[in-house]
Formats: C-alpha cells, sequence, structure tokens
C-alpha cells in the first residue's frame, strides 16, 4: 500500500516537474532576449536572420529551442536509466562536435603528412605523456606515504620537515616548480635534463597533495586499532602493513585516481621544457600552417580519451574494494 502510494505520488510530480521546468527554460530564454535588446526592435519583422529580425526573431528561435529541449526531455524520460546516460551523453557529444565545425576547421590537415600528424602526436606524444606521468605518480606514492607516516608520528623533527614539505609545493604553482628545478638547479651544479626535471616538479608536487590523502585515510582508521596491536606487541611496521594500511585503501583509492587524472593533464605544463608530449607537438605541428586550432582540439580529444579510460579503471578498482568491505 505504502509502496503505491509512493509511485502514485511519483508518478504525479513528474508532469508537474517537466512543466515547471518547461516553463522556467522559456522564462530563461525570454529574460535573456529581453535583457539585450532595444525598444526599436520590436518593431522588426520576425521572418528572417534570428540576428537580423529583432527581438520577435530571437524570442521565436529561443521558444523552438524550448520545445525541443522539453520534448527531448519527456522522450529521454520514458528510457532506462543507462539508456537516459548514453543518449545524453551521446546529445552533448554532437553538439561539441557541431561547436567544432563551426570554427570551420580543416579537418584534413590532422591527417595529412607522411607518418600523419595524429600519428605522430600518439606515437611519440602520447607516450611521453603517458611516461612522465606514470614514473611522477608512483614516486609521488612513495612521498606521500613517506611524509604521512612523518605527520602522523610523534617525532618533532620528522613531523616539521613533513609539514614544511606539504606547505612548500602546495603553495607553490607548478609551471613555477618547473621552471625552479630546470632553471635553479644548474646553477647550483646540478644539470638536470627536461625530463627528469618535469618529473621530479609533478613528483614533488603531487607528492605534497598526496601526503595529505594518506595522512587522511589513516586517521580514519579508529585509534583503538593501533593501541590494540602494540598491546599484542606488534611492531609499527607490521601494525602499517597489514592492519591500517589494507583498512585505509579503500578511502585512499578514490581521491589519488584523481590526483592521477590530474596529473595526467598537469603533465602538459613540461611542454614549456620542450618535451615531446601532446600538448608540445599540437603547438608544434599546427604552428606549422597556422592550424593551431586543428592540432589544439585533436590534443583536447586525446586528454579527454585518457581521463575517461583513467575513470573507468578507477572506478573498476573502486567496486572491487567496495566488495572486499
Amino acid at each position: 500500500m505504502f509502496v503505491d502510494t509512493v509511485v502514485e505520488d511519483k508518478a504525479l510530480h513528474k508532469p508537474a516537474f517537466l512543466a515547471g521546468l518547461s516553463i522556467t527554460v522559456l522564462a530563461i530564454f525570454f529574460a535573456f532576449n529581453f535583457t539585450n535588446t532595444i525598444f526599436g526592435e520590436f518593431l522588426s519583422p520576425v521572418i528572417g536572420n534570428p540576428e537580423e529580425s529583432g527581438f520577435f526573431g530571437r524570442l521565436a528561435v529561443s521558444f523552438v529551442l524550448t520545445i525541443l529541449f522539453v520534448g527531448n526531455l519527456l522522450l529521454i524520460s520514458f528510457a532506462r536509466l543507462k539508456i537516459q546516460i548514453l543518449i545524453v551523453w551521446l546529445e552533448l557529444f554532437l553538439l561539441f562536435l557541431a561547436f567544432a565545425y563551426s570554427f570551420d576547421l580543416e579537418i584534413a590537415y590532422i591527417f595529412s603528412g607522411q607518418p600523419s600528424k595524429i600519428g605522430i602526436m600518439i606515437s611519440k606524444g602520447l607516450f611521453t605523456t603517458i611516461y612522465i606521468s606514470a614514473v611522477s605518480i608512483v614516486i609521488a606514492t612513495v612521498i606521500a606515504i613517506v611524509g604521512a607516516i612523518a605527520k602522523l608520528s610523534n617525532n618533532g623533527f620528522a613531523y616539521a620537515i613533513a609539514s614544511f614539505y606539504t606547505s612548500l609545493f602546495r603553495g607553490l604553482p607548478l609551471l613555477l616548480q618547473i621552471y625552479l628545478i630546470y632553471m635553479g638547479l644548474p646553477q647550483l651544479g646540478f644539470m638536470i635534463d627536461a625530463i627528469p626535471s618535469g618529473i621530479a616538479a609533478l613528483s614533488l608536487c603531487y607528492g605534497a597533495y598526496m601526503t595529505e590523502i594518506f595522512r587522511a585515510g589513516i586517521q580514519s582508521i579508529p585509534r583503538g586499532q593501533w593501541e590494540a596491536s602494540r598491546a599484542l606487541g606488534f611492531p609499527f611496521r607490521l601494525i602499517l602493513r597489514k592492519i591500517i594500511l589494507p583498512q585505509s585503501i579503500p578511502l585512499i583509492i578514490p581521491p589519488t585516481g584523481n590526483q592521477f587524472i590530474a596529473m595526467l593533464k598537469d603533465s602538459s605544463l613540461v611542454s614549456v621544457l620542450g618535451i615531446w608530449e601532446i600538448m608540445f607537438l599540437a603547438k608544434k605541428l599546427g604552428a606549422k600552417d597556422f592550424n593551431h586550432l586543428e592540432m589544439l582540439l585533436t590534443a583536447a580529444m586525446i586528454y579527454w580519451i585518457l581521463t575517461i579510460i583513467l575513470e573507468t579503471i578507477q572506478a573498476r578498482i573502486e567496486r572491487k574494494y567496495q566488495q572486499k568491505t
């Protein structure tokens, strides 16, 4: 009985919600057109180019767009959740393509050359980007574990070093850190190539952020488990490796995955050092014939695809650890 009432209430609220939404969207379009017109445009003809037909022309276009939007919403509402998500993704992707098409791009330019420009970006730039990001996240993870343990210890010296490190590298822009390492260390007599400099900057910067992630994850475990383990005579390393970390990993994985995705995108900053990664190649290949936008959009699609792949992997790992818990 209660379930039937809830279902009936939802069925009654759905048309009201859609009607209210359609009125709201129409009001937004109307307000936008009204605030961007002058009184004289009320006398403009409705027929013709909306940009030349004044207020009523733009209002007519707004009304058609509103009808299409609400009709689309109504049709999607009858599908299952996964189908709804798929349809909306497809529609938004088509809108993105339409937006890109409005720039009158030379799509053939992306595939021109021997080897093709997109082939160079994938074979050289993609490999370099993944290599730099993968090595950096491994080093950053090691730094984060050591830093988190130091910040949780009772040793004032270790805590001071860890807190100073996290404060410094979280407080400086990543681009500035890249320049400081690549240009500053040679003045001290340490010559470092571009790729190691980029990896060092990414590792130190993201290691500082991940230190706080690991610290928070470890601290989320009740203190009683530490005390009980010590009472049983377990050494610190064994407590951390066998008891604390396995429980904190499900909490650490989501923000750590987000950091890796952010690092993958921030690796584009090492292009300022002349490293042949995706962003550098996009600028270099596009500059030859002033087709910057074609190559930049190609780089954007590559980064987007990489991000989708990493998000999928992260979701699978999260589900795996959720099942264990």
